[in-house]
C-alpha cells in the first residue's frame, strides 16, 4: 500500500490503519508479532519516529501490546474501533 503524502491523515495514522486492517483480516493473528519499527520504516519509507507513533497508536487502540526489548504483539481479542 502506498501512503497519501498529501492526504488529511498523518502518515503514522495511515500506517496504523494498514496494520490494523492486516490484524482484522488475519495477516497478523493474535499473539503474533507485528513488524518491528525497522521493518515499518523499510516497508513504508518513513522515519523511525513515524513508525514508533504508528505502533503507539495501535497500542492506544487496544490492538497490540508492546513488550520492551521483544516487540509488539497482536492482543488476543482486539477491540473494535
Amino acid at each position: 500500500m502506498t501512503l497519501d503524502l498529501d492526504g488529511p491523515d498523518p502518515l503514522y495514522q495511515q500506517i496504523a490503519d494498514v496494520i490494523a486492517a492486516r490484524i482484522t483480516d488475519g495477516t497478523y493473528p493474535p499473539r503474533r508479532r507485528i513488524p518491528s519499527e525497522s521493518q515499518i520504516v523499510e516497508e513504508f519509507g518513513v522515519s523511525r519516529p513515524t513508525a514508533r507513533a504508528a505502533v503507539q497508536l495501535l497500542v492506544e487502540r487496544g490492538l497490540v501490546h508492546t513488550v520492551r526489548g521483544k516487540g509488539s504483539y497482536v492482543v488476543d481479542s482486539p477491540s473494535q474501533t
